[in-house]
């Protein structure tokens, strides 16, 4: 898949299939987030794959937004250390793994966003780092049409030189 399908097609996907992802997989999609390019190259970022269903069941409960984490084989736990871009980078990472999964048939969608330090004793995370996010992966349940999305249109947020010019 060409980089710009899978960002025209990637959806949000909420319910996850009974299937494991392969390991190849998996590496792949952690190995997307440490490439991503950092502010100074600091890579403020810390990726805990997490497929133990009863870490994933408790990793559920403690996020309110994300109750469908109990049902993914994979959960990737986004943590950062507190710097000036840490938050920015590190969402830079999670949308190459969301992407990288697409590629593979592999659905997402991002859980929580800080304000989660009750994952932190659950992971053995020291005080240092705080949770960004909690990305759980899966094959999706049903198939979603691809690139159906709702957004505004293009004219609404593209512009050209100015904002009062449109794109075009």
């Amino acid at each position: 898949m060409e980089v710009f399908e899978a960002v025209r097609t990637v959806l949000a996907v909420r319910a996850y299939q009974e299937k494991p992802l392969p390991s190849e997989a998996v590496r792949r999609i952690v190995e997307a987030g440490w490439l991503t390019a950092s502010s100074m190259n600091r890579q403020p970022w810390h990726f805990i794959a997490v497929e133990n269903h009863e870490t994933l069941k408790q990793l559920a409960a403690l996020v309110g937004t994300g109750p469908y984490i109990a049902q993914a084989p994979l959960a990737i736990v986004v943590a950062i250390e507190k710097t000036p871009y840490a938050v920015s980078d590190a969402s830079r990472a999670i949308q190459s793994m969301v992407l990288t999964a697409w590629n593979e048939g592999i659905g997402s969608n991002w859980v929580g966003f800080l304000g989660l330090p009750e994952v932190n004793p659950l992971l053995d995370l020291p005080a240092t780092l705080e949770v960004l996010a909690i990305v759980p992966f899966g094959y999706p349940v049903k198939v979603i049409g691809r690139g159906r999305k709702k957004r505004k249109s293009f004219s609404e947020v593209a512009h050209r030189e100015r904002i009062t010019q449109p794109f075009e």
